[in-house]
């Protein structure tokens, strides 16, 4: 099994269990959030070891994420407890159909104050993958800082990076200042994985091939670009694709969803299959995501994975 690290925030999210909008809502249910630990839920649930790298404040909030965290085999060796800053949290209404409103509650959270002290002792020894999303890129100066500097160290130790935009506009100062700092990291990375309305948002650009192409001559190395339930489309120097999504028996929450496609294309990329395969597996992953109601509740086991694989494959 491969070792994965990612950095970002945890979060705990209230998830309402009526429709309606959030102000009118009464019952909610606590659960665990933020897509870099969507991510390595993800990951661990597949045999995979990692490393995850965040601070918590010191209070309820931080000490459910950690023991939560515990409980799914992830080391909470790297997350840091604050008693300064708060753990932040967000609060998700529940829709028929479409994406759920979402207000967060994170400004000035613990995690939001991680910096180069923090992680200039990391090492890539024995790494075999870097995960990266864009809402953590958004929160401060300095968790960008130090992106950018485990990017570099990255590169320098031949570990991919996979890069997920996780576009969150409200997390941004401005529109130009988000397109600025994601396609600067989108250039640096091994694989980018957008979806088709994200990277239209950040070059202008309408068809997948055009933008892969966009991302290729300015440095990416791979691309894939996802297409909702058309599946998604992959570019890299070799050659280019579509991959057919899964069917989905009922649309309950998208939320987590590019997080699960993340889970399925690292995990079998480090696994030894091809591009081909790997984007089949994100798809998958991704389509068992959305029929679940929690951010990561959906993500599979591997048993669980490969027989949805095996029932919905043409």
């Amino acid at each position: 099994m491969a070792k994965f690290i990612t950095m970002g925030e945890p979060l705990v999210v209230f998830i309402a269990k009526e429709e309606g909008y959030l102000k009118d809502v009464s019952l909610f249910e606590k659960g665990l959030a933020g897509a870099e630990l969507n991510v390595a839920i993800g990951l661990s649930r597949l045999g995979h070891q990692v490393d995850y790298i965040s601070k918590v404040g010191a209070d309820p909030f931080g000490e459910y994420i950690k023991e939560s965290i515990a409980g799914y085999q992830i080391s909470t060796e790297k997350i840091q407890t604050m008693g300064s800053h708060q753990t932040g949290f967000y609060i998700k209404s529940k829709v028929a159909s479409g994406d759920p409103d979402i207000a967060y509650y994170r400004k000035n959270s613990a995690a939001s104050t991680i910096q180069m002290e923090d992680i200039m002792h990391l090492s890539f020894r024995g790494v075999d993958a870097f995960h990266v999303t864009g809402i953590s890129l958004a929160l401060s100066e300095s968790i960008l800082k130090a992106e950018r500097y485990l990017i570099k160290e990255a590169a320098i130790n031949e570990v991919p990076v996979f890069f997920d935009p996780n576009l969150r506009p409200q997390l941004w100062e401005s529109e130009e200042r988000m397109k600025e700092v994601i396609n600067e990291i989108a250039y640096m990375s091994d694989y980018f994985l957008p979806g088709i309305s994200e990277a239209q948002r950040l070059t202008g650009l309408k068809s997948a091939a055009e933008i892969a192409q966009h991302y290729l001559i300015h440095g990416t190395r791979n691309i894939v670009i996802k297409l909702g339930a058309a599946g998604a489309y992959f570019a890299t120097k070799e050659g280019t694709g579509t991959i057919k999504g899964f069917l989905v028996r009922e649309v309950v929450d998208t939320v987590g969803a590019g997080d699960g496609f993340a889970v399925g294309l690292m995990s079998s990329l480090l696994e030894g299959y091809t591009i081909e395969e790997a984007v089949c597996r994100g798809n998958a992953i991704g389509a068992l995501a959305v029929m679940s109601e929690g951010d990561n509740s959906g993500l599979p086991a591997r048993e669980e994975m490969e027989t949805f694989m095996t029932n919905h494959c043409e």
